[in-house]
């Protein structure tokens, strides 16, 4: 008996694990199939949009490091807007200074960044109410009235971020700005966005 009971638990255990497994792939293919041609490398192929939708994170990690994926966010904002693809970018992210012991406020370090790459002053929005993806797609309509934007961030992060864009009715594209050089950093965020694929069901729904 106590062998035929521990067998019905790992087999529970392993229709559970393949379960969640199958949800975590369905959600990323969902997201991956979304935004297919919709993401641009290129700044050349990129067509021109009015808004450039700069989603925040800090110029410093969690653990005081130098962060790479703000650096490059910056740097492929500058391009479009050099380039004449965008027109104004909204710097949409949180004020972590009183909360964090390395946070920041978002908004003003990416327009701090934006000016030193050139961009002038007046033409960056800054926006501290976007804690997560969805509330700065959100405020891209409801706060500023602008339906048709290119967002600015990582290729994972476009892709869903533009899945949310979608179902609150912005129409959007997005600019793929490079990964962080540090290949552990790579591999802890890819397994993270499985994982925030799946909230983004949880979320919509």
């Amino acid at each position: 008996m106590k062998k035929l009971k521990i067998k019905k638990i790992a087999i529970i255990a392993s229709i559970c694990f393949f379960a969640v497994i199958g949800i975590i792939l369905v959600c990323h293919i969902l997201v991956v199939n979304n935004a297919k041609n919709r993401t641009y490398d290129s700044i050349e192929d990129i067509p021109q949009k009015e808004i450039g939708l700069l989603l925040g994170t800090s110029p410093i990690t969690p653990h005081g490091a130098r962060n790479f994926y703000f650096e490059n966010r910056i740097k492929a904002a500058a391009e479009l807007y050099h380039a004449g693809k965008i027109k104004k970018i909204l710097a949409s992210g949180g004020d972590y200074t009183m909360t964090e012991k390395h946070g920041c406020d978002e908004p003003t370090a990416m327009r701090d960044s934006l000016v030193a790459y050139g961009v002038p002053d007046t033409c960056i929005i800054e926006h501290w109410q976007g804690w997560r993806t969805i509330n700065s797609i959100e405020a891209v309509k409801e706060l500023y009235n602008f339906d048709n934007i290119t967002i600015i961030s990582q290729k994972y992060h476009n892709e869903r971020a533009l899945y949310q864009a979608d179902h609150l009715g912005v129409t959007a594209i997005g600019y793929n700005a490079e990964p962080s050089p540090i290949r552990r950093n790579r591999i802890k965020n890819t397994i993270r966005e499985y994982l925030a694929r799946v909230k983004l069901f949880i979320d919509l729904m």
